[in-house]
């Protein structure tokens, strides 16, 4: 008798379904309160369309080509240096990830960068973890960097801007020290020439302008302190219409973010059930509640590891009542960003960057992978706690 095969593009709804499911039944059954609810789909369905927003921004953008007109620019900068072209990777990646968020730079980022050095006949792992490791480390900067932060600024009532201040050193820690160790491990194939690269035409250039051009408007939109969600939903239908008048065939329903969606809604009501049901209690004697170095760096290690055992926003809504003030969610965020390195289901920018490897016949192993990301958190952790204490707690 033949196996029953589930086949991979529904095997890959079956744990976002599930959690979507679990959270609907928690409501359901009354296990989540619906005062609670409100309370928390208020909170959270402008932060869930922002991400729908510039889901469908980033896409559109990447489909006008705007990413690979970037990396032909990066290659002819870097002059035929191999380690001035990663350092362009570098910051490509950085930039990204703090305008455009993690997700951003694990799928749409990753691909272009990874086929630029494999032409450009260069090893692709070190430009490949540049990648993942920057789409989390650097993902501190501002608060549409990362879901985490834009939940965490609604509690510390601070700007864009604010936040930029409370959390830049910590933020140029989590860039600096992975560089440095990728560098290390990496110099040797880092070093060297390589030839041209072909120059990859736009197919309509008009697009791409108008894709650029919004990009240009739009990310200082999202630090103006306007809700985010604004900005994002206006030059997203911009794109839409642009796209419906000359290019009807690259609007698709997947560009939606389905799986993240649902995974996330379902987090959010199953993380609030069980606070309902007494989950802060029980955390606060393990998270502290000082303002101290060791207070700091005692729930940033805690939440790097909560989210190596499941996942960053789990970890921090799980932990999000025990932080408090805006210093101690700081350095939550330090915990639930630059932590997840080791485990590939730390964070949804891993699992969405080792799909888009395995689609480029990349391999990663996973053991090598932990190990590496471990030596990573070692150094960085403590260090960007530091940096958050000296320039914002330090009496």
């Amino acid at each position: 008798m033949a196996s029953l095969r589930i086949p991979k593009n529904v095997r890959s709804y079956l744990l976002p379904g599930s959690m979507l499911l679990a959270g609907a039944g928690c409501l359901a059954a009354g296990l989540l309160p619906w005062p609670a609810f409100a309370s928390l789909a208020g909170r959270t369905a402008p932060i869930l369309a922002f991400v729908v927003a510039m889901t469908v921004v980033t896409e559109l953008v990447d489909d006008a080509g705007l990413f690979r007109v970037l990396t032909d620019r990066i290659s002819a900068l870097g002059r035929g240096s191999v380690f001035v072209l990663w350092l362009f990777v570098l910051a490509l990646s950085a930039i990204a990830t703090a305008f455009l968020s993690l997700d951003t730079t694990a799928v749409l980022v990753t691909p272009v960068v990874v086929l630029l050095a494999v032409h450009a006949k260069i090893p692709p792992l070190p430009f490949a973890l540049s990648t993942v490791w920057l789409a989390n480390t650097a993902s501190l900067f501002l608060p549409v960097s990362n879901l985490s932060n834009l939940l965490a600024q609604s509690n510390m009532s601070l700007s864009p801007l604010g936040f930029a201040r409370l959390m830049w050193a910590p933020a140029a820690v989590g860039v600096v020290v992975p560089s440095l160790l990728l560098w290390l491990a990496f110099r040797r194939d880092l070093r060297g020439r390589y030839g041209p690269q072909p120059v990859h035409a736009a197919s309509d250039r008009t697009v791409l302008r108008a894709s650029a051009g919004t990009l240009f408007v739009l990310l200082p939109a999202l630090v103006s302190g306007v809700p985010v969600a604004v900005p994002a939903a206006l030059a997203a239908g911009f794109l839409v219409a642009m796209f419906v008048v000359r290019r009807p065939s690259a609007l698709r329903w997947s560009m939606l973010p389905w799986r993240p969606l649902m995974l996330t809604a379902g987090l959010f009501m199953v993380v609030e059930t069980l606070h309902a049901h007494g989950l802060t209690r029980a955390l606060a004697p393990a998270a502290g509640a000082g303002e101290t170095f060791p207070d700091l760096l005692r729930l940033a290690a805690l939440g790097a590891g909560s989210a190596n055992i499941a996942n960053n926003l789990p970890a921090y809504l799980a932990l999000e009542p025990a932080a408090g003030s805006p210093l101690r969610l700081g350095a939550l965020l330090i915990g639930v960003n630059l932590g997840p390195l080791i485990s590939p289901w730390a964070s949804l920018a891993t699992l969405l960057w080792h799909e888009r490897l395995q689609s480029l016949n990349l391999r990663v192993r996973w053991g090598g992978f932990a190990v590496a990301g471990a030596a990573v958190i070692v150094l960085a952790l403590p260090l960007a706690v530091l940096a958050l204490w000296l320039g914002n707690g330090m009496p």
